[in-house]
């Protein structure tokens, strides 16, 4: 049975964890987003060195659960490279590479979708690559990528979850530690659910309503 009891401490815990959960998922999805347009574009354009260095580390984080690669960041890295990160700054970089390697693909396939014909347009008017790149190719491209950039943020906040395996005290680490010391698993975990729920909503209402917004725009 569900104890109504303690639902204002539980939910005031929890609470407590959204706080994480919202700055990891912000931050690592601006991150991983500049991650993804260096390596997607490198690999789009067939930038030699960098297109088979981009290509390596999608290989890795897309090969690798994510899970593992918070375990490996948080415990491993300090042994080796004598990298000593925090909870959280592990957290970030963790989320960052995951989310960068599949931005990477989204910014990969939208920018081979870009007609040629715009760099040729391009070159006609005298512009220089990257004034090319900046005002032909990577607004064209972000159009066409706008749906998965929105399910990727997302996907990205789902995954801070996982960060509760290196002690981040975002919502499921909080949960966790209170159904752990009370024995209120079903309240706690209950409360933590609808968290997700009302924030993946009000996640999902608003890039919705962004595209909306940009479809009308290209209009």
């Amino acid at each position: 049975m569900f104890n109504w009891e303690h639902l204002d401490i539980i939910v005031g815990v929890v609470t407590k964890g959204l706080f994480w959960t919202v700055v990891i998922s912000v931050t690592s999805i601006i991150i991983g987003y500049f991650i993804g347009l260096a390596t997607g574009f490198s690999r789009a354009r067939n930038i030699r060195i960098l297109k088979s260095i981009s290509a390596f580390y999608v290989w890795i984080i897309r090969s690798t659960p994510i899970l593992v690669q918070a375990l490996y960041i948080y415990f491993v890295m300090p042994k080796l490279f004598g990298i000593h990160l925090s909870h959280e700054a592990a957290g970030i970089l963790c989320v960052s590479l995951n989310a960068g390697a599949y931005i990477s693909e989204i910014v990969r396939g939208a920018i081979l979708e870009v007609p040629k014909g715009q760099w040729e347009a391009g070159m006609s008017l005298g512009m220089t690559k990257l004034q090319i790149v900046m005002k032909l190719i990577l607004p064209m491209a972000f159009r066409t990528m706008l749906p998965a950039l929105g399910n990727q943020f997302i996907i990205t906040v789902k995954d801070t979850s996982i960060l509760t395996v290196i002690g981040v005290a975002e919502m499921t680490y909080q949960a966790g530690q209170y159904a752990s010391s009370n024995f209120e698993f079903v309240e706690s975990y209950t409360v933590l659910a609808v968290f997700y729920l009302v924030l993946i909503s009000l996640l999902t209402v608003a890039v919705n309503i962004y595209e909306q917004k940009m479809g009308a725009d290209i209009k």
